[in-house]
């Protein structure tokens, strides 16, 4: 029988670490199967090989396709099968049959079947993966080097007021060269072991700082490269360059509008109305590193941009709040970016 004349399956996948849960589903939602893999090389093929005895394999449903599915739904794509993101399970569905690997599998191709809830997943092969990869380092890199510095400073006062006054310094680089050439504060336990420790903190501290600027030297060169339209409107440095076009990700067909990237953002404003009041609120959902992104960029515009200042002062005597005034701030910056973030995804991939 010729792979044409094959009835359709439906292929819906869970995704662990070690192990992915396959489920096959008929083109009328017949369940035909479940199948357990190894998540290597290997299992994809066994995967494959398994749905493709069953009918004609043309769209899987897959769970986390950015972290543990990501390897599943490259091989997936790479043999022509239409790979789809699943957004959330089913839980309708959870509640009534319980939850193991096999029912979410099932979950996610039903999800597929019926053409809700999907979403096309990330490339994740160009240019905005790579900031992305330099975003995670440099904001774990930004999170260790504040707790690092507080403690430093919580241990400092703490300590005896001469150690504190010989140490103690209100600017942070300062207060950092002070202790990293400590070498004694007394002859007791105690004292040797605070002396040890703040030098310590303070060769962490001057280690993280000069891992930032690594990590921000190649923020600037790759969004000089690929963001350049982006990087020249008015409050858009490369960390907001960065998130925001890793957050739309290599592919740029997934943005179907710019509302999608306002949505994806968490910028849309959503519908609060009830009875004769008409009104929006803010939308909690979306990505939160897209969304302090576009906070960022507002914010320097209101403090900096004259066009910006005219406006907060116009919404301001029409009585609008500070939060509804940066909420739409944050959605028009949206509308402004969109094109840009197209064009240049568009360039860069030219260039890979």
């Amino acid at each position: 029988m010729s792979k044409q004349s094959l009835p359709e399956v439906i292929l819906g996948v869970d995704t662990h670490l070690d192990k992915h849960v396959g489920v096959l589903l008929d083109h009328v939602g017949k369940l035909l199967g479940h199948l357990s893999i190894e998540a290597n090389l290997a299992g994809y093929k066994q995967l494959l090989k398994w749905s493709q005895s069953l009918g004609d394999l043309q769209r899987a449903g897959v769970e986390g396709t950015g972290t543990y599915g990501a390897g599943l739904a490259r091989f997936l794509s790479q043999e022509g099968v239409l790979v789809l993101e699943i957004n959330r399970p089913d839980r309708s569905m959870r509640r009534f049959r319980g939850k193991s690997d096999p029912t979410d599998a099932e979950s996610a191709a039903r999800t597929v079947l019926s053409g809700k809830e999907c979403a096309v997943p990330k490339s994740q092969s160009g240019a905005a993966e790579a900031m992305r990869i330099v975003s995670v380092a440099r904001r774990s890199a930004v999170k260790a080097r504040t707790q690092t510095i507080n403690q430093l400073r919580g241990l400092l006062v703490s300590a005896p007021d001469q150690i504190r006054a010989r140490l103690w310094r209100s600017k942070t680089i300062e207060c950092v060269k002070c202790c990293v050439h400590l070498r004694t504060l007394g002859e007791s336990n105690w004292l040797k072991t605070l002396a040890t420790t703040l030098r310590l903190l303070a060769k962490r501290w001057l280690y993280l700082t000069e891992e930032l600027k690594k990590l921000d030297k190649d923020l600037e060169q790759l969004t000089a490269q690929a963001a350049k339209r982006m990087r020249q409107q008015f409050g858009v440095g490369p960390q907001t360059a960065a998130t925001l076009l890793s957050v739309a990700g290599d592919n740029p067909e997934r943005l179907r509008s710019e509302s999608a990237l306002a949505s994806l953002c968490g910028v849309n404003p959503l519908e609060a109305s009830s009875g004769k009041r008409v009104r929006h609120r803010l939308n909690r959902g979306g990505n939160r590193a897209a969304n302090n992104a576009l906070w960022t960029i507002a914010m320097v515009r209101m403090r900096s941009d004259p066009r910006t200042q005219i406006y907060v002062a116009r919404r301001t005597a029409e009585g609008k709040s500070v939060k509804e005034i940066h909420r739409c701030l944050k959605r028009y910056i949206i509308r402004e970016l969109y094109p840009l973030i197209l064009a240049d995804l568009e360039d860069s991939a030219l260039l890979t």
